[in-house]
């Protein structure tokens, strides 16, 4: 029967929580499904540790469908997940001055899609105890195991490299030019280790602070939102209207960088973690129900404060930029004596504009205050995104490879990998160098999402982690095949751009290998889907 498949065993931890261990091995064997492969001696392998040892303890109040006080105590993760970095802040931004209010449903289908996959990420780690990446160690072989953590550390360093790119030239512009780009990029090494610290204050002070930044971030766009004031009626009609009439190659390629920036792929590992630090007895289904019900909240504050941000950033430079000419910005920054208009060429090209020129413009558009406060809000994203992007890397090298690493050797490597690319192009190139690096992380984290769906779904299906109805993984699979259509289109339509014929063909031979590879991490799922043993309605 489906009851006799889950004989969860609760194992008290050192912090005195009881845990339900859901290795392969661990539990009854009759709940193995050869359709599943297994890493050779998962039955031996005791649950990972992480540094976040403290448990937060939950509140008890008993016959209280909602309780404010249980809200307060899960609130926290969800934050910590759902950060704007600075690559989504360029891509807002560029998405604005490109096609205008457009590609605002873009941004909602995205938010949403988000939250399917952090709801699926955090029940993972509610209701086995493991993290996204220690489960894919123990499913998953040797060859695409190592595959998938190849992806997502690919993945890390990318978000590094922006965050090293926005904090650079946030401080640039809030120093008024004195502190070089190469000099930017060498002061986010030192920010890195001092955050890093943070932690040793204790959890709830850490996630506190995450919520501080945060909250700059939508006071400071917020307020280039008010000063902007783009018209509303354009603003819903964008996001709840689907349509893009007279978009180009540029405007598909930040439609996919959208999708990209705003999941993350490494914050779906991350949040999966982050839930193991409240104190929930997994034995308990009433204790896993609330847990999967108040985390589901607090997620959906988080991403709907991460929607908003997006919102101000996209609407002012759709209001304030889109169809703009370099020529009439050039016009205005002289009028306001501005410094920086050597930055434009004075021609009746359309504006281009990043992080850098977009602080600018909207210096000589509203004011030097709109200038600082938008590097402000550009630091307060790198410098979140830093410790994310760091505990991320931390449990993805656990999980994946059960392999431990202190938290310094951890960030001197990404960091290392990271720095060195930006500091070179910030010695010898632009700018516009710098940031042109932007675009292309964003797409190569939206080729990244269709993964963590096939890999997230494959444990919903099985029959030992399932505490999802059939509906979940319907949704699932359309937003995957959706994804992946997204992404075909733009290799086919960036390829024809370019107009080479060798690149026609490697742009095939990758498709291939990227679908087949997808292809492979269905098949377990659609298997164990004929034969399922429900967990789900336990849970």
């Amino acid at each position: 029967s489906p009851l006799d498949c889950k004989e969860l065993q609760p194992v008290q931890n050192a912090s005195g929580d009881h845990e339900v261990s859901v290795s392969l091995g661990v539990i009854n064997p009759a709940c193995n499904n050869s359709s599943i492969p297994q890493s050779r001696g998962a039955h031996t392998e005791e649950p990972f540790t992480t540094y976040f040892d403290e448990k937060i303890a939950v509140p008890e109040e008993k016959h209280s469908c909602f309780s404010f006080c249980k809200l307060w105590a899960f609130t926290g993760p969800g934050f910590l997940m759902s950060i704007v970095d600075p690559g989504n802040i360029e891509c807002d931004l560029q998405s604005g001055a490109l096609a205008g209010f457009k590609l605002l449903w873009v941004v909602l289908f995205s938010t949403t899609v988000g939250l399917l996959l952090q709801s699926l990420a955090a029940r993972l780690g509610v209701v086995t105890g493991l993290h996204l990446a220690e489960v894919c160690h123990r499913q998953y072989p040797k060859v695409p195991r190592i595959l998938l953590w190849l992806m997502v550390e690919l993945a890390i360093i990318g978000v590094d490299m922006q965050e090293v790119i926005g904090s650079a030239i946030a401080i640039n512009l809030l120093s008024g030019g004195r502190i070089p780009l190469w000099g930017g990029v060498l002061i986010t090494i030192a920010d890195t280790l001092i955050f890093l610290f943070l932690d040793k204050y204790g959890l709830r002070k850490l996630e506190a602070f995450f919520g501080f930044l945060i909250t700059i971030m939508a006071l400071t766009f917020g307020y280039e939102y008010v000063t902007v004031k783009p018209s509303q009626a354009q603003v819903l009609q964008g996001m709840f209207l689907p349509s893009c009439s007279g978009c180009r190659t540029p405007q598909i390629i930040q439609a996919v960088a959208i999708v990209g920036a705003v999941i993350t792929p490494h914050n779906i590992y991350l949040h999966s973690a982050l839930v193991k630090s409240r104190q929930v007895d997994r034995a308990n289904k009433q204790e896993v129900r609330e847990a999967n019900k108040y985390f589901f909240i607090d997620s959906c504050i988080a991403l709907f404060v991460s929607f908003i941000i997006n919102i101000f950033v996209i609407s002012v430079f759709a209001e304030a930029f889109f169809e703009k000419t370099n020529q009439q910005v050039v016009a205005v920054c002289k009028n306001s004596s501005s410094a920086h208009t050597h930055l434009f060429p004075d021609d009746n090209s359309t504006l281009t504009v990043d992080i850098y020129k977009g602080g600018v413009v909207l210096g000589c558009y509203f004011g030097p205050a709109a200038l600082y406060i938008w590097a402000v809000g550009i630091l307060a994203a790198g410098q979140s995104s830093t410790m994310t992007g760091t505990y991320s890397g931390q449990f993805v090298m656990e999980g994946f490879l059960n392999l431990k690493w202190s938290r310094f050797a951890r960030v001197s490597l990404t960091r290392s990998i990271a720095i060195i690319p930006a500091l070179l192009i910030a010695v010898f190139q632009d700018v516009e160098h710098l940031t042109g690096m932007n675009d292309f992380l964003n797409v190569l984290q939206s080729l990244q999402c269709p993964f963590l769906f096939m890999n997230r779904l494959d444990y919903s299906t099985n029959n030992c982690v399932d505490s999802f109805d059939r509906g979940w993984r319907i949704l699932g699979g359309i937003v995957v095949l959706v994804v992946c259509s997204i992404n075909m289109f733009f290799v086919v339509v960036y390829v024809q751009g370019l107009g080479h014929v060798a690149l026609y063909v490697v742009a095939a031979v990758v498709s291939v290998a990227y679908l087949s590879f997808l292809f492979y991490l269905v098949i377990p799922m659609s298997l164990s889907a004929t034969d399922n043993v429900w967990i789900g309605k336990t849970f």
